[in-house]
């Protein structure tokens, strides 16, 4: 596997510190679409206590549902494109070579299953059997 170097690490380090700080600031603050709903819902006439907090917890569990199929429908793929960056890739010549590698010890080990099978098995089950006198 290649090493980074010292730059490119310190970017993917500051990267992640950045993406780090952007998801705990959107989880401290609230939506603007849930704070809208919240305002909408104020009116003239106050409900009690009980009432506001179980409407205001109803507004940001919907607007939390409705925020996270469009944040994380794609994110299988973004994790994927980043998984396949980080692969080592075989050079050409390395695939060559071990693929010849492979049929050459596929052909080795049928010729010496075949000729155990045939010169030394089948006789000696045959002699040991007597089918053959």
């Amino acid at each position: 596997m290649a090493k980074k170097s010292k730059t490119q690490k310190a970017k993917a380090s500051a990267a992640r510190q950045q993406r780090k700080a952007n998801r705990e600031l959107e989880e401290q603050s609230p939506t603007p679409v849930a704070e809208a709903t919240e305002e909408k819902k104020g009116g003239l006439f106050k409900k009690g206590s009980e009432d506001k907090s179980a409407s205001s917890n109803d507004t940001a569990k919907s607007s939390k549902k409705e925020d996270r199929p469009k944040k994380k429908r794609f994110q299988f793929f973004r994790d994927v494109k980043s998984e396949m960056k980080r692969v080592t890739w075989p050079t050409r010549t390395d695939v060559l070579r071990w693929s010849g590698v492979v049929v050459v010890a596929l052909l080795f080990f049928g010729i010496f299953v075949a000729l155990l099978d045939n010169v030394i098995i089948t006789p000696l089950l045959v002699f040991i059997s007597g089918i053959g006198a």
